[in-house]
């Protein structure tokens, strides 16, 4: 389908995130936390319905688009500065990873590209980038085996393992509990050889992201350790459900859900105006990590 071609898109007022389960579960390699959420800005510009209230398709989405760093960092609560460096860095990391996700029929994996083009624009302050034909297919909008969320739930987060977390749980929203093995774990968070130590393992990654979506979400999220032997092999995370509450439409008489997530714990102030550059480089990188949006 040409560019021109494509239907109308009726955008959400929040930018949402709309992906498949398996991208979701996706190895990102050396995806840093700002590159991953540079990567998830992008894709919120992707979701949204036609003029009819249907969900686009994969061969209808407009595959080539801008992010500025003014959004990125009004998304982000990020220092405008701070933003343009984010974005340029993600350019390159874009273009060179290639991320390894399972067949949609279980067996095996592909390895694919994210982007066929990137590129950085000093003048506009943005990047603009054109997604692979091969990740589409995991960006088109079902109802089924996706998973959405406001790209804004996200800004509190200060650690890569804990926005991975936190979307592997939307899967499993509705049922409260979710069941990961370790190896799954090690694969999702793209560890490599890196803490090698099962205790290692678990410090820096799900036990901390546990930690942080406590501390921003009234979520009351556990984990216990299945074991075989003395061995942990497993983990099962459990947490409170978001309420699913069926509302019908009176002119229509479609029916939607309404989802009802646990609530922020948190609020933070507005990011700090930046300071001279005479001041301290040291307060201004504190400065500009303060600010992380509300919903």
């Amino acid at each position: 389908m040409k560019k021109n071609d494509l239907p109308t898109v009726l955008k959400s007022k929040t930018p949402k995130v709309y992906k498949h389960k398996k991208l979701n579960n996706a190895n990102f390699g050396d995806f840093t936390h700002s590159d991953y959420k540079v990567y998830l800005h992008l894709i919120s510009k992707l979701g949204g319905v036609d003029e009819y209230g249907k969900y686009l398709q994969s061969e209808q989405l407009q595959r080539e688009l801008v992010l500025t760093a003014k959004e990125f960092s009004e998304v982000f609560n990020t220092d405008i500065h701070n933003s343009y460096g984010f974005l340029k860095q993600a350019v390159d990391k874009l273009m060179k990873t290639d991320i390894r996700i399972e067949k949609p029929d279980d067996k095996g994996y592909w390895r694919i590209n994210v982007c066929s083009q990137a590129e950085y624009n000093v003048d506009g302050g943005n990047i603009k980038i054109q997604f692979t034909d091969s990740i589409m297919p995991y960006l088109a909008q079902v109802k089924q085996r996706f998973v959405l969320y406001n790209l804004k739930e996200i800004g509190g987060f200060n650690s890569l393992y804990t926005t991975r977390l936190y979307e592997l749980i939307q899967e499993f929203q509705e049922t409260g509990w979710l069941l990961k093995s370790v190896e799954q774990l090690r694969e999702i968070f793209a560890v490599g050889g890196k803490l090698k130590t099962y205790r290692d393992f678990k410090i820096r990654t799900f036990e901390h992201a546990c930690k942080e979506i406590n501390k921003n979400y009234d979520m009351g999220l556990n984990f216990k350790e299945l074991k075989e032997g003395r061995k942990v092999v497993a983990i099962k995370f459990s947490f409170k459900k978001t309420t699913v509450q069926e509302v019908l439409n009176p002119k229509t008489l479609v029916s939607r859900k309404i989802y009802t997530k646990p609530t922020r714990t948190i609020t933070l102030e507005p990011l700090e105006p930046r300071l001279p550059s005479n001041e301290p480089k040291a307060l201004t990188d504190v400065l500009s990590k303060l600010g992380l949006l509300d919903n």
